[in-house]
């Protein structure tokens, strides 16, 4: 005589062993109720269920069934088809942004995320490396600035490559100001700058890494640069970072930027500086409405320029010369 096999899960069980002794009138039903956490309406269903079909009346009914919250099989291959064809570097939160925003398929990121996954398409962040716990922030906006040039292929094989100049605040990650440059020079950061204050306001400092438009190293290690200079004519403080690790809020939007702008700058075809820069402030805009956060104080600490810091004259190059009798 053959003997079916019956599969349980662990809840399963421990309900078995439960409703067991309900029926050999060791436990009340009141009881067991407690015991598994259920109503006691559904402790006498599961009474009547072991009493006609034994341990089996205990399992559930759903177990083999698909769920009724499943995505049609469809709607999974042409989100795929697309993902390889034209996202398949994009990570599952822009790539279901665009599904929706270009192709009219509603498909969370999650679920994306696991199909992206189980297709090979995408690796989970678990399995990367761990990065380092972020710097608790500065409570007030314009407090402290965060800027960085990311050296990058923007356009990819579009145009040139060049460097972007990031300005992030320090207590929202706002992206405050952006500018693509040829390079990281004195004068691009002065342009950057210039526009930056005409925005927001001065911030209260800025902190940079130690490059030499914000460090002078050599021997004019112990003088001030062209920008620490101008920055000091402007009443702004300079903060050098010793690691990249000490600037992450920065670094990490360099990461973001070069995920996300560019596949966003490739799917409008935006191929040069001019283009690029031309974008830029749309993209800022949508991009701070996704991730800033709000300050822990309600303060900006932005100042307004005063009337006697004539930007024309403070962005220039500056130096002090000894001239002779002859």
């Amino acid at each position: 005589m053959s003997r079916a096999t019956l599969t349980m899960s662990h809840t399963e069980l421990e309900r078995l062993e439960v409703i067991q002794r309900v029926r050999e009138r060791r436990l009340t039903q009141e009881e067991a109720a407690g015991m598994l956490g259920l109503g006691l309406r559904q402790v006498q269903r599961l009474c009547a269920a072991y009493r006609d079909r034994g341990a089996a009346g205990l399992v559930s009914a759903k177990r083999g069934r698909e769920s009724n919250r499943r995505l049609p099989d469809e709607l999974r291959r042409r989100a795929m088809d697309l993902v390889r064809a034209r996202y398949a570097d994009f990570g599952p939160t822009l790539a279901a942004e665009k599904l929706a925003e270009l192709h009219a398929l509603s498909v969370s990121r999650e679920t994306l995320r696991k199909w992206m996954v189980e297709a090979g398409v995408w690796v989970p962040r678990k399995q990367r490396r761990r990065v380092q716990q972020p710097r608790r922030r500065r409570p007030c906006r314009g407090e402290l600035v965060q800027i960085d040039g990311s050296d990058h292929a923007w356009f990819e094989e579009r145009g040139p490559k060049c460097t972007l100049l990031v300005f992030i605040d320090d207590a929202t990650s706002e992206l405050m100001e952006l500018r693509f440059v040829e390079s990281e020079s004195t004068f691009a950061y002065f342009e950057a700058l210039r526009s930056y204050l005409e925005r927001h306001g001065k911030p209260v400092a800025l902190y940079s890494d130690k490059a030499s438009v914000f460090k002078p190293t050599g021997r004019q290690a112990k003088g001030v640069s062209q920008f620490g200079r101008a920055l000091s004519e402007l009443n702004i403080d300079i903060l050098c970072a010793n690691t990249p690790a000490a600037k992450g809020r920065v670094e990490r939007s360099n990461s973001t930027l070069q995920d996300r702008l560019v596949k966003e700058m490739r799917l409008r075809g935006i191929s040069t500086l001019e283009a690029g820069n031309a974008y830029l402030d749309e993209y800022r805009q949508g991009h701070n409405a996704r991730f800033a956060v709000a300050p822990a104080s309600a303060h900006d600490a932005h100042r307004p320029l005063l009337g006697d810091e004539e930007l024309d004259k403070v962005f220039t190059w500056q130096e002090e010369r000894t001239l002779s009798k002859t």
